[in-house]
């Protein structure tokens, strides 16, 4: 007979005896352990796992994904999809070299104005292969993946699409900045979109008396007089009798001193039967304009004809017809002559350095000029 059955026949023979008593209460002891390890286990299980299953559930659909791992998805998108540049998600149009490397729109536009500020070829920074705007196309794939990337309302700080969050910072947002709706009488809060009924509610601007608001709106008219003071003084130039404009080129040429410096300048042009010439210079030819951050561009108008009487004149430049470059018109007035043939150098209105590295990035520089000539 075996020691397991003998221990068996022992326990079942002698249930009075204390040696069998003491193995029972120990056999008892050992398994309320037994069942409170399980029953810890279990309730440790439900915790940290959740409720039980359903066993009829697929079993892709029972596995949690560990909390965390989709942050680490977008965190490894980001940094796949970057721009090679600036190292952020681009905001708009995504630009790739031959060799798939992707620049941002700005950064792509900047590299290539760099490049005709250095008279160099323009490079991907990544590979060093030779980019433009003919070697380089958009990659419409990575654009779409950035777009449905999540990012954080500056206002409210949850996270969105990229593709939605502009609507939602401009007309879902509850905690998007708004302005009472009595500016236009000179009210200056401005808060969070929900708290707007509550001070429109309690706003003093509506019961102010006619002679606090006549002060008010004083100022209102100057700034409005102001702009259309432009308008108003195009509108008198398109009455005068002799009216010229024609697109002017501008291409891009190096000074033969001993500090080599970057203008622009076109071909001759015939308006209003006189010969003119235009030129452009960076940043008031500044020595170095490629390491400067901030860029702008200055023009002069030249008459090339020799004249027997002064020539009063009004000119503007606009943006050429196939351009996306934004350009704020504005008149200016010289009286021509065989002494006084130049203009001195006048900025050219572009909004900021971005517009300004658009007209750099091209070949040339396409512009339509208006030349008003005043009748005496």
């Amino acid at each position: 007979m075996s020691s397991m059955e003998e221990r068996d026949v022992g326990v079942a023979a002698a249930p009075g005896s204390s040696s069998a008593g003491l193995g029972v209460g120990a056999v008892g002891a050992a398994v309320e352990a037994v069942a409170g390890v399980a029953a810890m286990q279990e309730e440790v299980g439900i915790r940290r796992e959740g409720p039980e299953p359903d066993p009829d559930e697929p079993p892709k659909k029972r596995m949690k994904i560990p909390e965390g791992e989709s942050g680490k998805l977008e965190e490894r998108l980001y940094s796949v999809l970057c721009c090679t540049v600036c190292l952020d998600l681009p905001k708009a149009s995504v630009y790739q070299c031959t060799n798939g490397h992707l620049m941002c729109a700005g950064c792509f536009i900047h590299l290539l104005a760099d490049s005709r500020l250095k008279e160099e070829q323009a490079t991907c920074p990544n590979c060093r292969c030779e980019i433009s705007k003919n070697l380089c196309c958009r990659n419409l794939a990575v654009e779409k993946a950035v777009s449905e990337l999540p990012t954080e309302c500056t206002f409210c700080l949850k996270q969105f699409p990229r593709s939605s969050l502009e609507r939602h910072q401009k007309e879902e947002c509850q905690d998007r900045v708004t302005q009472c709706k009595y500016k236009r009488i000179g009210c200056p809060w401005q808060g969070p979109f929900h708290e707007l009924p509550a001070h429109e509610s309690e706003c003093s601007h509506p019961t102010k008396t006619g002679t606090e608001l006549m002060g008010i709106l004083g100022e209102m008219d100057q700034s409005h007089r102001r702009d259309m003071q432009l308008y108003n003084s195009i509108f008198s130039l398109l009455c005068y009798e002799k009216i010229g404009f024609t697109e002017v080129q501008f291409r891009p040429y190096r000074t033969d001193d001993f500090i080599t410096r970057l203008y622009y300048e076109t071909p001759r042009f015939t308006v209003l039967n006189q010969t003119w010439v235009l030129k452009a210079r960076v940043n008031d030819s500044e020595r170095n304009p490629n390491l400067s951050c901030k860029r702008t561009l200055s023009f002069q108008l030249i008459l090339k004809s020799k004249v027997n009487s002064a020539l009063e004149c009004s000119f503007l430049l606009l943006k050429g017809p196939y351009d996306d470059v934004r350009i704020k018109p504005v008149i200016h007035h010289h009286s021509f002559s065989n002494d006084t043939n130049e203009t001195d150098y006048v900025p050219l209105p572009i909004s900021d350095s971005v517009e300004c590295n658009k007209l750099l990035a091209a070949k040339n520089i396409n512009l339509r000029l208006f030349i008003f000539q005043v009748q005496k």
